[in-house]
């Protein structure tokens, strides 16, 4: 039988390739400008740098990662009644826009403030936690949390907050939008420390 971790990563991988078959045009970010100021810039920011720390930074998220999650908040695959409400107005065209436009801002840095949590956070980001078959989150998010274009999203300077929240929200199984349950598994494995101690982390990777 096969080490827990080295599973986990390979279900990751053939989890993401069927994925990426549905991830056509690019979409056309200037097109999506005047959605963006109309709706999208109250809770993620005009440039995708999200002021308020419950609601993502989108600037330089992969494309693919956007659209994949407007069109699963479409579809019903995400839950969010905030969200659900907004993408049910938007066409294919308009989502493949809206992830081409955040897709090309600039993120900001941010900043961890705890630093005993940031050091926990590092050693579970960069090793994973053997005797429960925690992968490292630097296999499929990077190192630097820029994550793998079309596969896995980038974390870096994410608002600590929302990173605990979208955890928390994986390991209940409120949200079940990730390929074969990967995230759900691995979020059951994690404390609550755990879990607060990478979503310090990653706010402050850059």
């Amino acid at each position: 039988m096969g080490h827990p971790r080295a599973t986990i990563f390979l279900l990751f991988l053939a989890a993401a390739s069927p994925a990426l078959a549905q991830f056509g045009g690019r979409g056309d970010a200037a097109k999506a400008q005047s959605t963006v100021t109309a709706v999208c810039a109250a809770c993620h920011g005009v440039d995708g740098n999200s002021q308020v720390p419950t609601n993502p930074s989108l600037a330089g998220q992969h494309f693919s990662y956007i659209y994949k999650q407007l069109t699963d908040y479409k579809a019903g695959r995400r839950k969010n009644p905030i969200m659900n409400g907004i993408v049910a107005n938007l066409s294919d065209e308009d989502m493949r826009d809206l992830a081409a436009y955040f897709s090309t801002q600039k993120p900001k840095p941010g900043a961890a403030k705890d630093r005993a949590l940031v050091l926990a956070g590092q050693r579970l980001y960069r090793g994973g936690l053997s005797d429960t078959g925690v992968p490292a989150c630097s296999a499929c998010h990077s190192p630097d949390g820029a994550g793998i274009p079309a596969q896995y999203p980038r974390l870096a300077g994410q608002h600590l907050d929302y990173t605990l929240a979208q955890l928390q929200s994986f390991r209940s199984g409120a949200r079940d939008n990730d390929p074969n349950a990967m995230m759900r598994t691995i979020a059951g494995r994690l404390t609550d420390k755990d879990m607060a101690a990478l979503a310090s982390y990653v706010s402050g990777l850059r």
